[in-house]
């Protein structure tokens, strides 16, 4: 297999098992909620069930403090190779997980504990993947290289989506409760044997070796702070929004449509695979402009439109039929493409080597707990308790809004081949 085989399949596949099996759950939390929680209140049992999905995102920082270190410490592959069996057993643990009628208080707490190990998985693989690929990459190709990942991520989430379509349509509820649920974690097995393989048979970051010697003084994350304040407050902000716009709009969505706009669970779902599929397609191509053209303009278009047309449209999905919500969902995912696919490569761009794989696994997955793991969670709370329908359009508005005036002041191009002004300061650009 040639050297550029190895490294798309390196990133892809093991990213599609991760995202696959960590966002499976979200397309059951319905079900989750029935079988692994108390059954007094169905609103505060999906409210819980929606929690025990948070709890996974909370972990996620303390994942990317250990996988981050191991990458900037021991190597990129060590941490890749870990990170995909700490996503596989505890998916396997869930399949086999008995109820709450069963197993009563203990159900609930296991769940929470294996989403915790699934959550310090997460919070490395994407990032430290993304590293990898980049330091491989020429830098004429680094967007692309490193959107390879989030295509794999991608395809992941629309695998389980897929599979969740598929189940909710061949299966009546009461076999979708009883065993359907658990058949959607079966791709793991064999996903998690792929990943693992591919990885053990690729070779380390060329940029990681050359710096070997090269030890730096102090905790990765800490001279991030000291050495790159900026760079950490952009780099905050932006996975913000990436939290909060892939987690309202894919995630928690499907649930959206079917509890309050009287779509049908399996069309609901079809939806989301249909906004999953136009991102993915998109992503690719928005990354090759990135690489001629810079990452700055991409980030400002895309975070305008956010701004402006998210609340009118959330608006328009509220008032209209399914092939409204449909066309709404599919264009969400068009515009979420131009932020997306060039957000990874310039989070690594921010810092250098030495630094790198930690500081943009924990900020990164830091943001990521806060705003994205919670998101379902809060726009249930708005909607439901509060009873504004439109609330994920007015979320995503209000912090489209603040990310853009912080893009424009403080993001420089880093790109590079397009600007020397990067918020890192590189000793070698190609690295």
């Amino acid at each position: 297999m040639s050297k550029n085989k190895v490294l798309f399949f390196t990133g892809f596949v093991g990213n599609v098992l991760e995202w696959y099996d960590f966002v499976i759950y979200g397309y059951f939390a319905n079900i989750f909620a029935e079988l692994f929680f108390p059954k007094g209140n169905p609103t505060v049992s999906l409210i819980l069930s929606f929690s025990a999905f948070a709890v996974g995102f909370f972990a996620r920082p303390f994942g990317s403090l250990i996988l981050g270190y191991i990458g900037d410490r021991k190597g990129r592959k060590p941490a890749l190779l870990f990170s995909i069996i700490l996503m596989a057993v505890p998916s396997v643990l869930i399949m086999l997980l008995p109820g709450y009628e069963i197993l009563g208080i203990i159900s609930p707490l296991l769940l929470s504990i294996f989403r915790i190990f699934q959550g310090i998985s997460a919070g490395g693989e994407y990032t430290t993947s993304v590293t990898f690929l980049m330091e491989h990459s020429p830098p004429e190709k680094r967007a692309f290289w490193t959107c390879i990942n989030l295509f794999g991520a991608i395809f992941g989430i629309m695998l389980g989506s897929l599979s969740a379509t598929f189940l909710y349509s061949v299966l009546s509820p009461s076999s979708l409760k009883a065993y359907g649920w658990r058949l959607a974690y079966l791709p793991t097995l064999f996903l998690a044997w792929v990943g693992y393989y591919i990885r053990k048979h690729t070779y380390e970051s060329p940029a990681f070796v050359k710096e070997t010697l090269s030890y730096k003084k102090g905790f990765p994350l800490l001279i991030a702070l000291k050495e790159y304040p900026r760079c950490v407050i952009v780099a905050l902000v932006l996975s913000m929004i990436q939290g909060i716009a892939f987690f309202t709009l894919f995630v928690y969505l499907p649930t959206y449509f079917s509890r309050y706009l009287n779509v049908v669970s399996s069309l609901a779902l079809l939806s989301n695979t249909l906004a999953m599929l136009i991102l993915n397609i998109t992503i690719l191509l928005v990354a090759l402009l990135s690489d001629k053209y810079g990452r700055r303009p991409f980030f400002l278009i895309s975070l305008l439109t956010y701004a402006l047309f998210s609340f009118p449209l959330n608006y328009l999905m509220v008032n209209t039929n399914f092939w409204g919500v449909l066309l709404v969902h599919l264009f969400f995912g068009a515009i979420s493409a131009f932020f997306m696919s060039i957000l990874p490569v310039t989070l690594a761009e921010l810092f250098p080597v030495k630094i790198r794989a930690t500081s943009l696994s924990v900020l990164y997955n830091l943001s990521l707990a806060l705003f994205g793991g919670t998101a379902p969670m809060v726009a249930t709370y708005f909607v439901e308790k509060k009873g504004l329908l439109i609330f994920p359009g007015i979320y995503l508005t209000l912090a489209s809004a603040i990310a853009f005036l912080i893009v424009l002041f403080l993001l420089p191009e880093t790109h590079p081949l397009k600007s020397q002004k990067l918020c890192a300061k590189y000793k070698n650009l190609k690295n």
